[in-house]
């Protein structure tokens, strides 16, 4: 008898092209990968539902702390997608970060996030402000 994980099955949204196709993806012990996908246009959309179940991940988006530049803060992202379930844990090493401007677009701002091999990087460019420096030796006096 089949346990009832085995014969539920997920649907998923496909990102992996404009289509968004939905799919459905179940166990199959017949299949060579373990599990059948249907509803997919391509090969494609099979690899991502297979892997959406089995080690799902993403591109973490966000910011940091910059220090002497316009804004406060520097768009950041990975350069590669890292396990869901590090997401959290990720961001709490990203918070307690602050960088130092100027920073050029694709710079490493830490190399290999909790060992995923990833890297998380500047999203833009940012030069260092001296207006900002300004207004804080104001505010110091």
């Amino acid at each position: 008898m089949r346990s009832e994980s085995e014969s539920k099955a997920k649907e998923i949204i496909c990102i992996i092209c404009p289509v968004g196709c939905r799919i459905i993806v179940k166990r199959d012990k017949n299949s060579s990968s373990g599990y059948s996908v249907s509803g997919n246009e391509c090969k494609k959309g099979e690899a991502y539902g297979i892997e959406e179940l089995t080690n799902p991940t993403r591109v973490l988006t966000t910011t940091v702390k910059i220090e002497g530049a316009l804004y406060n803060r520097l768009p950041v992202r990975t350069d590669g997608a890292i396990p869901k379930d590090k997401i959290f844990a990720c961001m709490k090493v990203i918070n307690r970060i602050e960088v130092k401007a100027p920073v050029k677009v694709g710079k490493v701002i830490i190399e290999n996030i909790l060992d995923t091999g990833i890297h998380l990087i500047a999203s833009r460019s940012m030069l260092r402000s001296m207006l900002r420096s300004m207004l804080r030796s104001i505010k110091a006096s």
